[in-house]
């Protein structure tokens, strides 16, 4: 390798905190004009590997090579000044100022002392064209789809002449048509000359986007591959050291019992109109279609966090109305949201205090908690779901995606609910994390429990459910039983 062919090397880059290794001697380098992704299990290292390329954090080992030139560590300022422009998950956007103000913030165009906003504009637009992105440089970015507002956040590094682009996860919260839209992006980006890493736990879009993919587990370098010349077998095998033979594994037995644990009947409210539909127990009933098709309006209805205004939901045959979240989970309704870091759990808090949040008022008198209580249940569904921890002291924020959403499946499991909504239970969640989920969910209706699972994953809806209700604009557009699963049907009737 020339060093003329290569704009990012990273030597032996080790980063160490208190009790954790977070990377150990890695080696990796990226090649101009290429699309190189980067996989691995949440916890392997990926987010910390960019951040010390950003500038974000400092390793404690190794070099850092942009285009010749050699860091012992970067800084944010001196990131962007050779280059290098990153693509969080979480968006730096200010969402009263119009998409021209977030693309040049902090940078205005500016005659003398007054800001040039019809300058800035005119620039904007020159790079949103040049990305084939259609949106108008004064539109505000919160009237904007998320989209839309990770477009801007591109046209934003491209502004700053980022030679070399991250992307952290980019597709994770967007509907499937955006996912083409910003595939669409890259290839422009790339034929734009700029280099690319790409970070993603959705394979299907290595295989689409990449040219190379490096493999990290456990905070060390596994290997880099040409990208066609590899499949997803290999590198799940490589990602987490073994082969998941079944990506969603089979149950153990039969679980789907005649009795009804739970209906809708001609319910509405929260966009919904006149949804009806049973749920037996040991049941994972799977609802698909478009976002804003309804689905995540339902599980707000069931839950309490929104009124239905009218129909009836039964809950083992008798009638009930929840008007907050408590009256649900008293009811032994659980829901496990799509936004695990907003609604999910309190990431400031530890991993004890999360899976007792609903035991509290059963484990405490008065103000006074049973703290040997509060232990024993935090040790317990510790090990029985494997959340990986030095402590049950950790913070739920400096934890995995996938042991984020384990620690919330933990808090349902001590509060002993029989019903648990899953929305989009996987989204930013690794392949071995994955499967993980997907054994507790069939533990779960093994024991008796029900599940109701809104997934924007087709394969992951059709992998897990016993039958799938297809929501389009709020109403249902069909059902269908497992013998009649079908990605074009589902597709066709999440679009009527």
């Amino acid at each position: 390798m020339n060093a003329i062919d290569s704009i990012l090397e990273i030597k032996h880059i080790s980063k160490f905190y208190p009790g954790v290794v977070a990377l150990k001697d890695v080696s990796l380098e990226v090649r101009k004009g290429e699309v190189h992704a980067l996989v691995g299990e949440n916890g392997a290292g990926k987010s910390t590997l960019i951040k010390t390329c950003s500038g974000a954090i400092a390793p404690s080992e190794g070099k850092i090579i942009v285009n010749g030139k050699v860091f012992d560590s970067m800084t944010p300022a001196l990131s962007e000044q050779n280059g290098i422009g990153v693509i969080y998950q979480e968006f730096n956007l200010v969402g009263d100022l119009s998409v021209a103000e977030n693309i040049f913030l902090g940078r205005a165009i500016r005659k003398g002392i007054i800001v040039d906003q019809k300058a800035m504009e005119r620039e904007a637009k020159k790079i949103l064209k040049s990305l084939n992105i259609d949106i108008n440089p004064h539109t505000l970015v919160k009237k904007l789809s998320v989209g839309y507002q990770q477009m801007v956040e591109i046209a934003k590094a491209v502004s700053q002449n980022a030679k070399l682009l991250i992307m952290d996860e980019p597709s994770a919260p967007l509907t499937n048509a955006e996912v083409e839209s910003m595939f669409a992006i890259v290839d422009q980006l790339k034929k734009n000359g700029v280099t690319i890493i790409y970070i993603s736990h959705r394979l299907d879009e290595i295989f689409r986007l990449s040219d190379r993919v490096t493999i990290l587990r456990d905070g060390q370098y596994v290997s880099t591959l040409n990208t066609k010349d590899t499949n997803k077998d290999e590198l799940v095998k490589y990602m987490v050291g073994r082969e998941l033979t079944e990506i969603y594994p089979q149950r153990g037995s039969t679980c789907i019992k005649d009795e009804v644990i739970f209906e809708v009947i001609d319910v509405c409210g929260n966009g919904d109109r006149n949804i009806s539909f049973q749920l037996h127990k040991g049941e994972v009933l799977g609802f698909g279609g478009l976002v804003g098709a309804g689905r995540t309006e339902l599980a707000e209805l069931i839950f309490g966090i929104k009124a239905k205004t009218s129909g009836k939901f039964l809950y083992n045959g008798k009638e009930i109305s929840p008007r907050n979240p408590k009256e649900a989970i008293d009811c032994g309704i659980g829901l496990v949201p799509e936004d695990r870091k907003l609604k999910g759990a309190l990431l400031g808090l530890s991993i004890k205090n999360n899976i007792n949040m609903p035991t509290y008022p059963r484990i405490s008198k008065g103000s006074v908690i049973d703290t040997k209580k509060e232990s024993e249940t935090a040790e317990r569904y510790k090990n029985e779901i494997s959340i990986k921890t030095p402590s049950l002291n950790q913070i739920v924020k400096n934890l995995s995606g996938g042991n984020q959403q384990k620690v919330i499946l933990a808090k349902w499991l001590a509060a002993d609910v029989d019903l648990l909504i899953f929305d989009e239970p996987t989204r930013g969640i690794d392949v071995g994390a994955k499967h993980e989920i997907y054994m507790l969910i069939n533990t779960l209706v093994e024991q008796g429990k029900s599940v109701l699972m809104i997934s924007s994953e087709m394969e992951e809806l059709m992998g897990m459910s016993d039958r799938i209700i297809i929501l389009s604009e709020g109403c249902i557009a069909g059902e269908l039983k497992k013998e009649e699963y079908d990605q074009e049907t589902i597709m066709r009737l999440a679009s009527t």
